[in-house]
């Protein structure tokens, strides 16, 4: 198996539901977004995938979150935009663009600050 990493971000406001707390009012991250791919062969050039494509794919779907107020983004009308639902938002949007039989998402991590990360898979 191989696994590819690759490191972005994108800047954004949310604020949780049902949370007691500050982070129930509207505030900002600059948040970093690490995807992890794995990959069982190498195509003819020596790539599991060309890290160009997966960028560009990344890119294109954080394009529909970066400087948006996330809670008004269809997929988080009805549930809480913390870092662990982003994660897996990210995580089910990359698997339909990516997954091909060799290459699948293993893993989705987003960084809210420099200190903390969730991160989202499945078995």
């Amino acid at each position: 198996m191989y696994r590819l990493t690759i490191k972005t971000g994108f800047a954004a406001a949310h604020n949780l539901i049902n949370y007691q707390g500050d982070c129930e009012n509207l505030h900002g991250h600059n948040w970093k977004v690490e995807v992890t791919i794995v990959a069982r062969e190498l195509d003819q050039a020596g790539l599991a995938i060309d890290f160009k494509v997966l960028k560009r794919e990344t890119n294109l779907l954080l394009e529909e979150l970066d400087h948006k107020y996330v809670n008004q983004h269809e997929f988080f009308k009805n549930i809480s935009p913390s870092s662990e639902n982003i994660a897996r938002y990210l995580y089910q949007q990359l698997s339909v663009r990516l997954n091909n039989g060799n290459v699948a998402v293993e893993r989705i991590g987003v960084w809210e600050s420099e200190n903390a990360c969730a991160e989202y898979y499945e078995d």
